[in-house]
């Protein structure tokens, strides 16, 4: 079992920022579950650009308004507590924050927690490192006993 609070994952590697955005990353490839969650802030009144190339990203937002633009098929979609999208095509997109936004992400394959977005918004696709630690081995327990 991993419990971890944002709290103490802020001013650690964990707490990532570039830009307009601060992404908080509570599970991490390296935990060896096969996803990644993610915090993330975007400031208000800012415009940024995306594009998860190598990874499928779910959006959950629990903060704040704005808008995504889908900049492959020029459709926006208002943004609001409550509201998911999910970029299972890879699509560029839009986030523009009306006010502050937080949100929740879970991305497969998982991010490791050093990437930043490259000039094309795009996260590298990293390898995953073997978990380590007291979780890894209850993982490898577990795949041996089925």
């Amino acid at each position: 079992m991993i419990v971890r609070t944002t709290e103490e994952i802020t001013g650690t590697e964990r707490d990532v920022a570039d830009g307009h955005w601060r992404s908080k990353r509570i599970v991490l490839g390296g935990d060896g579950v096969g996803f990644s969650f993610h915090e993330t802030t975007i400031e208000a009144g800012s415009v940024n650009e995306f594009h998860y190339a190598n990874h499928i990203e779910a959006v959950w937002l629990v903060e704040g308004t704005g808008t995504l633009l889908n900049r492959e098929t020029g459709e926006t979609h208002p943004l609001a507590p409550g509201t998911m999208y999910l970029l299972n095509g890879h699509e560029r997109h839009t986030v523009t924050a009306d006010t502050q936004m937080r949100m929740l992400c879970v991305f497969n394959p998982p991010v490791v927690g050093t990437e930043v977005h490259d000039e094309n918004g795009v996260y590298p696709l990293v390898a995953v490192p073997q978990p380590t630690g007291k979780h890894a081995e209850e993982a490898l327990e577990e795949t041996a006993a089925s």
